[in-house]
């Protein structure tokens, strides 16, 4: 639709994560900067914490783009939620290492030969605040495979702001105490979110611009948020190109918000009649429950 309008090569604000695309704000170079510090500190553990939508994936791919591979290796487990077996299978895979009867082991005898070849090993676990209990116990003692002067493994949790939640349990804190390198990631302000607009503008080589005021309603509306930018500039493109608009104005952007909070708040009416019929069926069994067996 709009795009051929506009003259784009690509989607300029797809919500997938493109590398071509990656804008990296102060806050996001200095996210990757305490990553590196850490990796090269050898601190074992590294965690890495922002709310949903702020970059944390596009930090961590940045963040493996950036490093030499012939200095490191890197596993990435994107899907936490498995077993602690499961969990050791996935790393070896991801490392290459011919799947054993005791992979664990396997993966010990690896870890010293990458670091009698001078290499550091990097495991990203993304999403981490979904790790349960048996799996991030398995993580603690990955993090006891080590010389006698360094951890042969360095490994960093990325997660929503439940993950700190989480580790500061009680129970996960020989875990808590290990992490020496912590970044939170915050939004953007709003010169990095107009940054953010132009940049995905200029490598789309589209021929639209965002007004000031346009990008002052998407920052308004996103908060900031990379993710929630991408869906507002998006509407709001559409908006622009319904009225034949090369310069999208604070009105357009506004229309295009307005649409895409209508369809937002749709979706939520939509899960809550579907859950309406549950809800009432809930309440009819309790009520014959009690109505029946219960006895003053």
């Amino acid at each position: 639709m709009y795009y051929e309008y506009y003259s784009f090569r690509e989607k300029p604000f797809n919500l997938t994560p493109d590398p071509r695309f990656i804008y990296l704000s102060r806050n996001h170079k200095e996210a990757i900067a305490h990553l590196l510090y850490g990796i090269d500190n050898r601190a074992g553990f590294i965690s890495l914490t922002g709310e949903v939508g702020t970059g944390k994936t596009t930090i961590l791919r940045a963040l493996l783009d950036h490093i030499n591979t012939d200095r490191y290796r890197t596993a990435i487990i994107f899907n936490p939620c498995i077993s602690p077996p499961q969990l050791l299978r996935n790393i070896c895979r991801e490392l290459n290492i011919g799947l054993q009867d005791d992979p664990l082991d396997a993966l010990n005898q690896y870890l010293l030969e990458q670091n009698a070849l001078g290499r550091t090993v990097v495991l990203v676990i993304d999403e981490a605040q979904n790790l349960d209990r048996p799996v991030l116990e398995q993580v603690r003692l990955l993090s006891n495979l080590e010389t006698s002067s360094e951890k042969l493994v360095q490994i960093i949790l990325a997660g929503q702001p439940e993950l700190l939640q989480m580790l500061a349990r009680k129970e996960f804190r020989q875990l808590n105490q290990r992490i020496t390198v912590r970044y939170h990631l915050q939004p953007l302000d709003f010169p990095a979110t107009v940054d953010y607009i132009n940049h995905r503008l200029d490598i789309a080589k589209g021929r639209v611009v965002f007004s000031r005021g346009a990008a002052r309603a998407v920052f308004r509306f996103s908060r900031g948020y990379p993710r929630l930018i991408n869906a507002s500039c998006d509407r709001a493109l559409l908006a622009g190109y319904t009225k034949n608009e090369l310069v999208i104005t604070k009105r357009t952007a506004m229309a295009g918000i307005s649409d895409l909070k209508k369809c937002t708040r749709g979706s939520l009416l939509k899960g809550r009649f579907f859950l309406a019929p549950a809800l009432i069926l809930a309440c009819i069994i309790v009520t014959a429950y009690i109505f029946y067996f219960w006895k003053p």
